[in-house]
């Protein structure tokens, strides 16, 4: 089953246990818009080569489309649909005024020198223009893509209809961008697990965390639960993971893996395969890197009892399947790796209103919005007796039903 197939199957699920009618889940199930562009890059060579662009934007009956852009290789229509839908409901969940968007282009940027990603960047930004703007669809950094990327893409926007602020969040902090934003991915990751701690009455210094993937908001994630007494006691990236039984320190881990490209052979720890990181004994496990990684395969070796999906689908239906049975629980993507768009909101207010908030305010409606998000799915699946991610998606899809029967017939 595809990722695309994966996440339909949650809606449905969720539209089942609504009760909705036909018309109401295929208003839902159905992208109001798919766009795909041919994206134009002048080489440095000085020929001419063309890559494939999309922007999918699945529903804004509660809001503007929101979502990243990514490059990568293996971008493709089915995937920029996923997320797109994953971006409605994550919206939703998280009660913010926004639905769901994805974009992307299939190019691997390690391949392209820095002046032919700023040239990718701004054809794409022109091709996808007509259907974007600060009131229709706002992009934002995904995969392989950050400030750097946002800043060109407001520019060229911008030469074309004026200085528009609010047409993209995840800008550099001189143009625009919000304080906190960085962070804010790994703040949220962080704010969802300790929100799941103080309802458990766990003890922070007693919980062994394994977090894969050492990206953005693996580190981020991770130093900031360390900060607040967590033991991180692995780390990974794609040539490998690191493992210290008595914690590592994240800042640490990060400077090496700056200087170094990679996590692995960092001395205060011990070089392990990627894929065995699934398998070490601790309380929680933090899949923070790609879809799928955590599969039918592999996921009867886990031996953590909360598994936080602060990657994008990084655990199968299948693999769901096995860890309920293992007494596991699992929190959903659509709530633990909500960080990002919650600041990407708060990004977007500043910028209509043309100001500037402080990061403490920032972090501080951050926190406000992950943690009603967690005490509401958390109560939902308890009352009910469903699981984390049942609750997080019957909350959504009743918020996005609810705009469009408000909305009214047309």
């Amino acid at each position: 089953m595809g990722a695309y197939e994966a996440v339909r199957g949650f809606f449905e699920s969720a539209a089942d246990r609504l009760g909705l009618d036909a018309s109401m889940r295929a208003l839902l199930d159905t992208h109001r818009r798919s766009t795909t562009v041919q994206v134009r890059v002048p080489m440095d060579d000085g020929a001419l080569t063309t890559f494939e662009g999309y922007r999918i934007q699945h529903n804004n009956a509660r809001g503007p489309y929101k979502g990243g852009l990514r490059y990568h290789q293996t971008v493709a229509q089915d995937e920029i649909k996923c997320f797109s839908a994953l971006m409605t409901w994550k919206c939703a969940l998280l009660d913010i005024p926004f639905g769901g968007g994805k974009g992307g282009v299939a190019v691997d940027p390690k391949k392209l020198s820095e002046g032919e990603l700023e040239r990718l960047s701004r054809s794409f930004i022109r091709e996808i223009a007509p259907v974007i703007g600060p009131y229709t669809d706002i992009p934002a950094p995904d995969v392989n893509t950050g400030a750097r990327e946002m800043g060109w893409m407001y520019d060229e926007y911008s030469r074309m209809f004026g200085d528009t602020p609010a047409i993209l969040t995840g800008k550099p902090i001189a143009l625009g961008g919000s304080l906190g934003r960085e962070q804010a991915t790994g703040r949220g990751g962080f704010l969802c697990l300790d929100r799941i701690a103080h309802h458990r009455g766990w003890t922070r210094e007693k919980i062994r965390v394994a977090v894969e993937g050492y990206g953005n908001a693996a580190s981020w994630f991770s130093i900031f639960a360390s900060a607040a007494g967590y033991r991180i006691v692995a780390v990974s990236d794609s040539k490998g993971a690191i493992h210290n039984p008595e914690g590592l320190d994240p800042t640490a881990v990060l400077e090496h893996k700056k200087a170094t490209s990679s996590v692995i052979d960092f001395k205060q720890a011990d070089t392990i395969a990627g894929d065995d990181l699934f398998a070490l004994d601790c309380e929680v496990l933090v899949p923070a890197a790609m879809e799928e990684h955590i599969r039918d395969d592999n996921a009867d070796a886990v031996q953590a009892n909360l598994i936080l999906e602060v990657a994008n689908y990084p655990v199968t239906p299948k693999a769901d399947e096995i860890l309920k049975s293992k007494g596991a629980t699992v929190i959903p993507d659509i709530l633990a790796s909500a960080g990002g768009v919650v600041v990407s909101y708060i990004e977007w207010v500043q910028n209509l209103e043309r100001e500037r908030w402080s990061e403490d305010r920032v972090n501080g409606r951050l926190a406000e919005l992950m943690y009603g998000a967690t005490d509401a799915v958390l109560g939902r699946a308890h009352e009910k007796g469903n699981t984390n991610r049942e609750a997080a998606y019957e909350i959504a899809v009743d918020r996005v039903a609810e705009a469009e029967r408000l909305r009214g017939d047309w």
